[in-house]
């Protein structure tokens, strides 16, 4: 009896080995495997800069990624970009504004808003 179970450990021991193996072959094949888990981390690149709540659902949320800030609104029915490129470096050195509803020209009298 005490000779059956030695085999059937030895031979658990053997498969086991195998495995081991196999495990450490598979992995070096994958690339560096200590010397990139010890690497240093990149900087982050995007970060949530500031959120607000608008109600139950929604929320804006202020998003920078390599300097450039984006607002987003999240949780309605889609999420939208509200403005983007908000302190981007302008390449034309055109700095005007993006026209919001406030900023637009008055009507001419007598004639319809679009």
């Amino acid at each position: 009896m005490t000779e059956v179970l030695l085999r059937v450990l030895v031979v658990a021991f053997v498969a086991a080995v195998i495995v081991a193996v196999a495990v450490i072959v598979r992995n070096a094949r994958r690339g560096p495997g200590l010397a990139k888990m010890f690497a240093p981390k990149p900087a982050k690149r995007i970060h949530i800069v500031e959120q607000v709540s608008i109600d139950a659902k929604r929320k804006l949320i202020l998003v920078r990624r390599d300097d450039v800030e984006h607002l987003v609104m999240t949780g309605g029915p889609v999420d939208i970009v509200i403005e983007s490129g908000i302190g981007a470096q302008s390449t034309s050195g055109d700095t005007r504004k993006a026209a919001s509803p406030h900023t637009l020209p008055p009507h001419a009298l007598g004639q319809a808003a679009e």
